[in-house]
């Protein structure tokens, strides 16, 4: 038997880190042009609930649950939607609310058909992640759980965003 989910979340875990490590190296050449941070407050829930997660996923469905493969599909789909988004922000990608004054929105690649794509994409992950292992008697109740949480964290922050951005549409 092959043991797909430690690999799965450990190759997330991995990624999340990497990703963290770009955002923060953004984050200070956006700060040292000039641009603010907003809303920060509501930042650290969404490390604790991304570490939740996954945490959740690695104690709770057994390593050598059978992943379903179409669903193993969506996420690496959703994986595609997630470099897309970063690639076209590029220097301005931050997992914060970074802001700079008078710089113009980015408005193509998935900017084009949506305001939050990254927002899209996360959601689709925390659900599609643990459903993957479906068969595992906690899995849907992850997904269930980690999705309603990270649904009101999103609006949340959409809101501050929002707020943020306003002066620059």
């Amino acid at each position: 038997m092959f043991a797909a989910m430690p690999l799965l979340v450990g190759l997330v875990v991995g990624q999340r880190l990497t990703e963290l490590w770009l955002a923060h190296r953004n984050t200070k050449a956006l700060l040292a042009r000039g641009a603010v941070e907003v809303g920060s407050g509501h930042y650290p829930f969404f490390i604790i609930l991304q570490s939740a997660w996954l945490i959740s996923i690695a104690l709770l469905i057994p390593p050598f649950t059978s992943p379903n493969l179409i669903l193993l599909a969506v996420f690496l789909l959703l994986q595609a939607g997630r470099i897309w988004v970063i690639g076209t922000l590029g220097p301005f990608w931050t997992t914060r609310i970074i802001t700079l004054p008078g710089a113009p929105l980015i408005k193509e690649g998935p900017f084009k058909y949506l305001r939050h794509p990254n927002y899209l994409v996360v959601a689709g992950e925390i659900a599609v992640l643990p459903l993957i292992f479906y068969k595992a008697p906690k899995a849907i109740e992850i997904a269930l759980v980690f999705s309603a949480l990270s649904a009101l964290l999103t609006r949340w922050r959409i809101r501050v965003e929002e707020r943020a951005l306003a002066e620059r549409r």
